[in-house]
């Protein structure tokens, strides 16, 4: 990384588990100050220790439900008691539903990936927007974590494939919006990183044509390397979306 770049402070929420922690990992390795949110203290302290012991000053986990409006203040203003600013927020924390058709789907359940999928992103967004607006040197970037879902979806998953979708509109907002603001959004949309949320597709999970087959999958780190590259980059350039996935895994023609 250049010099430059070194210190730059980033949130990364669900950074507790999976896609987060490799993510939080790859920013700690390279320089950065990570700021690690997630529901659970133990799994964010959990991150904190599989990073090299040189750079586990530089984490602070700070325990958060994003899809509280006040829970997320708080971790903005601790954010801002610590560092001042904030640089890269990756918009990562998220949760599935059981695959069952819409008629036999709770509407709570549908709230509660609502919750956490969309109006979690939009809420972490707006605070991060407000900070990076005020800091000097203002802006920053946002990456959003969407989705093969995003474009395509899976059967019996309404709540998820419906939340991904809108993730893309709020990116395209974010983006329009902060140009004005120095603040550049952008979206990464994953297919099967080989975490404790896809474990399930290696035994097999449905397909569209109402077979149930096994999927491959791919190694976390290379999405954590991703976004790494995504977030190092300077304010005048943006990857607006960029896909990544196991080469094999059923998405073009996935119907």
């Amino acid at each position: 990384m250049d010099t430059d770049r070194k210190g730059k402070v980033a949130l990364v929420t669900g950074a507790g588990s999976g896609i987060g922690r490799a993510v939080a990992l790859e920013l700690l390795a390279h320089g950065y100050r990570v700021v690690l949110a997630g529901r659970h203290l133990d799994t964010l302290d959990q991150t904190i220790s599989l990073a090299a012991p040189d750079a586990r000053p530089a984490a602070l986990a700070v325990p958060t439900d994003v899809s509280d409006e006040q829970a997320v203040d708080a971790l903005f203003a601790q954010i801002e008691r610590a560092h001042g600013r904030l640089d890269v927020l990756f918009n990562n924390a998220g949760r599935g539903a059981p695959a069952v058709p819409i008629d036999e789907l709770p509407v709570e359940t549908w709230r509660a990936v609502v919750d956490v999928n969309l109006t979690g992103m939009f809420l972490c967004a707006r605070a991060a927007v407000r900070l990076m607006k005020a800091q000097q040197p203002r802006g920053g970037r946002i990456i959003n974590n969407g989705s093969i879902s995003a474009h395509a979806p899976r059967p019996f998953s309404v709540a998820y494939t419906a939340t991904k979708h809108a993730v893309t509109g709020l990116t395209k907002s974010l983006s329009l919006d902060g140009r004005t603001h120095d603040i550049v959004c952008g979206q990464i949309d994953i297919g099967n990183a080989a975490t404790d949320m896809t474990e399930r597709m290696v035994a097999g999970v449905l397909q569209a044509d109402g077979s149930t087959r096994a999927e491959a999958r791919m190694d976390v780190r290379e999405v954590a390397l991703a976004v790494r590259h995504m977030a190092d980059l300077p304010l005048d350039v943006n990857t607006q979306f960029m896909m990544i996935m196991a080469s094999a895994m059923p998405y073009v023609g996935r119907g």
